[in-house]
C-alpha cells in the first residue's frame, strides 16, 4: 500500500519541512504583529483604536485564501514586490508568510486583549500615579500578565495557523498540501494511504504543541 513512498519521486520530509518553516516564520511575525495592534486597541489615541479595531474586523472576516492569492496577484504580479526572493518559490513563502501574519496577527490581537481585560484597572492606575507613560504601563505592567493569561487561546491560534499553512498551496509554496494534491493525482489507487500520511503529519505537528503550551499555560497561569 506505501510502494510508492520508496520511490524517492516524493520528498515527504521536505514537504512537511517547508509547513513547520511557514508555521514558525508565520507565528512570530503574527506574535508581533498581533500585539502591535493589541496596543493599538487598548490605546487612548481614537485614531489609532479605530486603525486596530478597522483593521482586526476586516481582515479576521476575510477568506485567508483570498489574502495568500491577493498578494500573490496584488504586490508579486502586479505591482512587481518580490519580497527580496530570487525564484519564484522563494517569492510564494515569503507572500504566504506575510499573508498569514497579516492574518493571524488579528486572533493573536483578539487573544491579547481578551487577556489585557483580565489584569485589574487598579494596577495600570497605581503605575500612572508613579509617572509611567501609557507605553511604559502597558510593556511594563499588562502585557506581562496578559501573556501569561493567554497561553492556551494562543496555542489553540498557533494549532490552526499550522493547519492554514495548506492554503498556501493556492500560490504554489511546496508544502505538505501542495505534495498531497501531487500524490493524489498520481497514486490514485492509494487514495486512503495518502490521506492517513498528511493526517498522521499533520497531528504530530499540532498534538505536541497543544500538550506543550498547555502544559506551560498551567505553569505560569496568574494566581488571582
Amino acid at each position: 500500500m506505501f510502494d510508492f513512498l520508496d520511490s524517492g519521486q516524493y520528498d515527504l520530509l521536505g514537504a512537511f519541512w517547508v509547513t513547520v518553516q511557514l508555521t514558525l516564520y508565520s507565528a512570530v511575525g503574527s506574535l508581533v504583529w498581533g500585539t502591535v495592534l493589541a496596543g493599538m486597541r487598548v490605546s487612548p489615541v481614537p485614531l489609532m483604536r479605530a486603525f486596530g479595531t478597522a483593521y482586526v474586523n476586516l481582515v479576521r472576516n476575510t477568506p485567508l485564501t483570498l489574502l495568500i492569492i491577493g498578494s500573490s496577484l496584488g504586490l508579486s504580479q502586479t505591482l512587481g514586490l518580490n519580497m527580496g526572493g530570487g525564484t519564484f518559490k522563494e517569492t510564494g513563502f515569503r507572500l504566504a508568510v506575510l499573508a498569514l501574519t497579516a492574518y493571524t496577527g488579528t486572533f493573536v490581537c483578539e487573544a491579547l486583549r481578551s487577556g489585557i481585560n483580565t489584569v485589574p484597572v487598579g494596577q495600570a492606575e497605581a503605575a500612572r500615579a508613579l509617572g509611567l507613560g501609557f507605553f511604559q504601563v502597558l510593556t511594563l505592567i499588562v502585557l506581562p500578565q496578559a501573556f501569561r493569561a493567554v497561553i492556551a487561546p494562543l496555542a489553540n491560534v498557533l494549532i490552526a495557523l499550522t493547519k492554514n499553512t495548506t492554503v498556501a498551496a493556492a500560490i504554489g509554496v511546496a508544502e505538505a498540501a501542495l505534495l498531497m494534491k501531487e500524490m493524489i493525482e498520481n497514486e490514485a489507487d492509494a487514495l486512503f494511504a495518502v490521506f492517513g500520511i498528511f493526517a498522521l503529519g499533520f497531528c504530530l505537528l499540532t498534538l505536541p504543541t497543544g500538550l506543550l503550551l498547555g502544559w506551560v499555560a498551567k505553569r505560569v497561569a496568574v494566581k488571582r
